[in-house]
């Protein structure tokens, strides 16, 4: 096999980009625990791909991450690897150190995530292929790390509030519910943890809605949506993919000044491990295309709503589609 050099990686890193797309917004949630069946046979995936390949697959902790983590390790399998499960590091900031000091091979990160919080940019690039192209551009550079294949599906964040509360408030917008907050101060507004602090958080999202008061309640990741849905807060933070969301009966509000970034799903690795492996990038692209928002939508629904577990909904979609038996 002949390795790539380095332009021909920072090159791929690029080129795989083009998979990117604008989806729309899209589901998310939190935690499971990793595992999975070993007996993955291989369908359309090439079972030689990866023969005897040692492949460690990370995720963060939340639902669609074990779930992509676990679709990972099937596809990892079904192509000869010797697939790790290294999935369900809490934390971003945890699940990427890890990548980097090769706890893990590949994961998948979200390109929004890489261009604001992880390289420090103030200002999200609108347009879903130029935010990944600049990010894996960037982060090649500057840590070695590669970025591609993406997927089309947008996991932004949004505000939601139940269908009743919209219904009697007419709340329908980011901008409504600032107005809301300023003439009802002690309306809640309950987020995650992370959210909080995040520049692409809370207190950048309060900047530029202009919103000056409001009971702020940090709750854990997935507490809020049944909380919201309670009625115990007035504002939830979600992830637009979140199959919860319809379950609970749950309207996203309009971010109509466009405050949150994209986040595309993009499945990210080592410089050092794509040179060796570059076929993990040829496996997984194929699946990085399927990944549309309205399929992440009723995946997330099935682990976070249904109960099922990633890896039986990651095994049930793979052979659905085709790249497993």
């Amino acid at each position: 096999m002949i390795k790539p050099t380095k332009h021909a990686v920072a090159g791929l890193a690029v080129a795989v980009l083009g998979v990117t797309g604008l989806a729309g917004c899209g589901s998310l949630d939190e935690s499971s625990s990793g595992g999975g069946s070993d007996k993955v046979e291989a369908g359309s995936v090439d079972p030689t791909a990866l023969k005897g390949v040692t492949v460690k697959v990370g995720s963060k902790e939340f639902d669609e991450q074990l779930l992509l983590g676990q679709l990972t390790l099937a596809m990892m399998k079904a192509a000869g690897a010797n697939a790790v499960d290294e999935t369900n590091t809490k934390g971003s900031t945890q699940a990427r150190e890890k990548l980097i000091r090769g706890g893990s091979d590949v994961y998948w990160d979200y390109n929004g995530t890489g261009w604001i919080n992880y390289l420090g940019h103030d200002k999200p690039i609108l347009d879903s292929t130029q935010q990944t192209e600049a990010t894996a551009k960037e982060d090649l550079a500057k840590n070695q790390l590669v970025w591609g294949p993406a997927a089309p599906f947008n996991n932004t964040y949004a505000f939601a509030v139940t269908e009743d509360f919209a219904q009697k408030t007419g709340v329908k917008t980011d901008s409504d519910m600032a107005a809301y907050i300023k003439k009802n101060p002690s309306a809640t507004v309950c987020v995650e943890s992370e959210f909080a602090a995040r520049p692409d958080g809370y207190p950048g999202y309060k900047k530029a809605y202009g919103i000056t008061s409001g009971q702020l309640k940090s709750l854990g990741t997935g507490v809020v949506y049944t909380q919201t849905a309670q009625g115990n807060c007035d504002f939830g933070e979600v992830f637009t993919t979140d199959g919860r969301i319809g379950n609970l009966k749950l309207q996203v509000l309009e971010d109509d000044k466009k405050f949150f970034p994209l986040y595309n799903g993009v499945l990210v690795e080592r410089e050092d491990f794509v040179k060796e492996h570059p076929e993990v990038q040829e496996v997984m692209k194929p699946l990085a295309e399927k990944l549309t928002t309205e399929v992440m939508q009723e995946l997330n629904k099935q682990v976070s709503a249904d109960g099922l577990p990633p890896a039986q909904v990651a095994q049930d979609f793979l052979k659905k589609e085709g790249f497993i038996k």
